[in-house]
């Protein structure tokens, strides 16, 4: 089946405006929730073990990231996949820094028992959670989304979800088909959250996707497709990690699904 422009699927986050609740790190709140209110989203902030799992279940999506995590965050985000699965909520997982502890290597291996619809990684993070590498460097990836192109998609057929690798060319995986974006900019990897919140983002999307597998596919590589043509419109105004937020935030803002469609680098391979 075709890839769906995605340009129609930022039509349609906008016309509908999901409601994402995201249980974040500290450092992530703020940039995500602005990042989903300038593409048309509406974020939710809330981490509490005694309200996450019943706010879940009037979320349109739920995003995961377990960058600053504790006991007591890891017992909301369980709460919380657990409804989003029964409710049958799409909803993403963000192992941040998965290699660096055992802690956080446990946590992502029962996370990954409620089934999330997506898993958002860099390359790093994709190859250990895979268990095809030894821990990496914290946060960072010291490999390329190349090098663990078949980590992703033996990750995506195992858990039979999708899988988005960041990084200098994006990839997203299904583990048939592979979709590559190209975009984006250097400084990117020098700001702090922007992962995060494309985790954030690709919630929103799904939020408003079909349960379809090519529909879910589609909405993640919109997803996607937003932050690398936004980060190259705003690296034209930028002058440094500084002053590329504010573009950053101003280019989801003003981008177009006319603009999506017509200026994404995008290529879908089916198969190996």
């Amino acid at each position: 089946m075709a890839l769906r422009p995605p340009g129609h699927c930022l039509d349609t986050l906008q016309a509908q405006t999901p409601l994402v609740h995201c249980i974040t790190n500290f450092v992530a709140m703020n940039s995500s929730a602005n990042i989903l209110l300038a593409l048309g989203a509406s974020p939710a902030m809330l981490h509490a073990r005694e309200e996450a799992g019943e706010f879940t279940a009037l979320a349109n999506a739920l995003s995961i990231n377990i960058g600053t995590v504790s006991p007591d965050f890891a017992v909301g985000m369980h709460d919380a996949a657990r409804i989003a699965r029964k409710h049958h909520t799409p909803w993403v997982l963000d192992p941040v820094a998965v290699g660096a502890t055992a802690y956080r290597r446990r946590l992502c291996a029962e996370l990954l028992e409620h089934a999330p619809t997506l898993i958002r990684a860099n390359a790093s993070e994709i190859l250990c959670l895979s268990g095809m590498a030894s821990p990496g460097r914290g946060a960072d990836s010291t490999a390329s989304p190349h090098e663990a192109r078949d980590a992703a998609m033996a990750l995506a057929d195992r858990q039979r979800c999708l899988v988005g690798v960041s990084g200098e060319v994006d990839l997203i995986t299904d583990g048939r088909r592979t979709a590559y974006i190209r975009g984006g900019h250097a400084m990117m990897p020098r700001i702090t959250t922007l992962g995060c919140g494309l985790s954030a983002t690709a919630a929103a999307f799904l939020g408003v996707a079909d349960t379809t597998p090519e529909s879910r596919f589609d909405a993640v590589t919109a997803a996607f497709g937003c932050f690398a043509l936004a980060g190259e419109r705003a690296a034209a105004h930028a002058a440094g990690p500084g002053s590329f937020i504010p573009a950053f935030l101003d280019a989801l803002y003003h981008l177009s699904p006319e603009a999506l469609n017509t200026h994404l680098a995008l290529e879908v391979h089916h198969g190996l």
